[in-house]
C-alpha cells in the first residue's frame, strides 16, 4: 500500500493529476512527472513502486548516495494540448508542499527538464529536487556539480538526455553477453531520451538499428538507420524529420513496429503497450525495456514461454535516476566520462546479479532490490 496517494482536478479544465509516495527514506522519495493522456491513478502507483525498487537496486555500500524512497506522479493531458503547459503550472502549484518537502522529481514520458525547471523557478523554488539537497551538508557544491553537468553535451546531445538511455544499451548487451544471445539488429520504440541514446549506443557497439518509431510513425533501415543524422533532425518531443531519412530507408505505420525482424527489441516509449497478443507477434530474442511498465505480466509470460528474457523496466531504465543522484552526492565528476564508467561498472554487477542463477530477470531483480530494501531499511530507516 503507498504512504500517500493525491489526486488533484485541475479548477479550469477538469483534467486530472496524480501524486503517489510508495516508499521514504530518510523522510524523502524520489521520481519523475508525466504527461500522458489517458494517465491513471492506477499507472502512476504502479510507476512509484516502481521507482521504489529502481532505488533500491542501485544501492552500493561505499557510494555517497544512498537510495531514497519511491514516487511518482502524472497528468491526464496530452504533452500537445495547448492547454498542457498551463495544466501542468496548476497542478505542480497546487503539489508544490510535497515538492519542497518530500518528492523529489524531474522530467519523465511527455515532459521535458527545462520545462519543469521554468515552472518551478516561477513559483520560487531553486530545482525540483530541493528536498533532497536538506540531506546534503554541503547544497551550495552540490547545486554547482549538477549545473555543471546538466551543461554537459556529447556529439550534440545533453548528457541527461543520453545516461537513461546509456544505460539501456548497456543493460542490453550485458544481458545477452551473459545469456549468450547473438544481438545484431535492433528496433527501438519511442525516441525520445531513452530511446535516441539507446539507438545512438547500441548502433556504436555495432548492432544495426534497423527499426525506429515516433509519435509519427516507423522508419525502417535494412541495413541499419543513420541514428546520429535522426538525432540531429529530432524534435523535443523524438519526433524524427522524415527529410534526415536516406533514400534506401521506408516509413510505415507507428503501429508496425512490432513486425521489424530484429534480435532485439527495446520498447522505450509509453506504458502497456505489449499486451499478450502482441507478445505472439514479437520477433526479437531479447526485450528490454527502456521504458516503465511497456509489458504487461500475462504478455511477459507469453514471451518468457518462448524463450525471450524480459530485461524488467526498472533495472533497464534505471540510470537516469542514480545519475542524478551520483553527481548531487558527489560520487562521481559531472563529466560524461564519469557518467558512462560509472554506469558500465553498476550495470555490469547489477546483471552479473541477476543472470547468477537460471531465473526470469524481473524475479532475480526484484529479490535483489528487496534484499537491498531491507539493508537501507536497517541502517538509515
Amino acid at each position: 500500500m503507498s504512504l500517500l496517494e493525491i489526486t488533484w482536478t485541475d479548477p479550469v479544465s477538469g483534467r486530472r493529476g496524480y501524486v503517489v509516495i510508495d516508499s521514504l527514506v530518510r523522510g524523502v522519495a524520489s521520481g519523475g512527472l508525466r504527461l500522458r493522456e489517458g494517465c491513471t491513478l492506477e499507472e502512476v502507483r504502479g510507476l512509484a513502486r516502481g521507482m521504489s525498487l529502481k532505488e533500491a537496486l542501485v544501492y552500493r555500500p561505499g557510494d555517497r548516495y544512498i537510495p531514497l524512497g519511491g514516487a511518482k506522479g502524472g497528468i491526464d493531458v496530452d504533452p500537445l494540448d495547448p492547454q498542457a503547459h498551463a495544466v501542468l503550472k496548476r497542478f505542480f502549484t497546487a503539489v508544490l508542499p510535497v515538492v519542497r518537502a518530500q518528492w523529489n522529481t524531474g522530467e519523465d514520458f511527455g515532459l521535458r527538464q527545462d520545462t519543469l525547471d521554468g515552472i518551478a523557478a516561477s513559483l520560487g523554488l531553486a530545482s525540483t529536487v530541493e528536498a533532497a539537497f536538506a540531506l546534503l551538508d554541503e547544497p551550495g557544491r552540490a547545486r554547482e556539480r549538477l549545473r555543471a553537468a546538466m551543461a554537459v553535451t556529447v556529439d550534440g546531445v545533453a548528457l541527461p538526455d543520453l545516461v537513461g538511455g546509456y544505460g539501456v544499451a548497456r543493460a542490453a548487451l550485458e544481458v545477452a553477453g551473459a545469456r549468450g544471445i547473438r544481438v545484431e539488429t535492433a528496433v527501438v520504440q519511442g525516441f525520445g531520451s531513452i530511446g535516441g541514446a539507446a539507438a545512438r549506443y547500441l548502433a556504436r557497439a555495432g548492432v544495426a538499428v534497423v527499426g525506429v518509431a515516433d509519435r509519427d510513425g516507423l522508419m525502417r533501415g535494412p541495413a541499419g538507420l543513420d541514428v546520429e543524422r535522426m538525432l540531429a533532425a529530432r524534435d523535443t518531443h523524438g519526433v524524427v524529420d522524415r527529410a534526415a531519412l536516406r533514400p534506401g530507408d521506408h516509413i510505415g505505420a507507428r503501429e508496425e513496429w512490432l513486425d521489424v525482424p530484429a534480435d532485439l527489441l527495446v520498447p522505450a516509449a509509453m506504458s502497456y503497450v505489449i499486451g499478450p497478443e502482441q507478445a505472439t507477434r514479437v520477433l526479437a530474442r531479447l526485450v528490454v525495456e527502456g521504458a516503465n511498465l511497456p509489458t504487461l505480466p500475462e504478455a511477459e509470460s507469453v514471451l518468457l514461454g518462448r524463450g525471450v528474457p524480459v530485461v524488467p523496466d526498472f533495472l533497464a531504465n534505471v540510470m537516469t535516476n542514480a545519475w542524478w543522484w551520483w553527481v548531487l552526492f558527489g560520487d562521481i565528476e559531472p563529466t560524461a566520462e564519469a557518467a558512462f564508467a560509472k554506469i558500465d561498472v553498476v550495470m555490469r554487477d547489477l546483471v552479473a546479479a541477476v543472470t547468477r542463477d537460471d531465473l526470469p530477470l524481473r524475479k532475480a531483480a526484484l529479490g535483489l532490490a528487496e534484499s537491498n530494501a531491507a539493508l537501507v531499511a536497517e541502517r538509515f530507516g
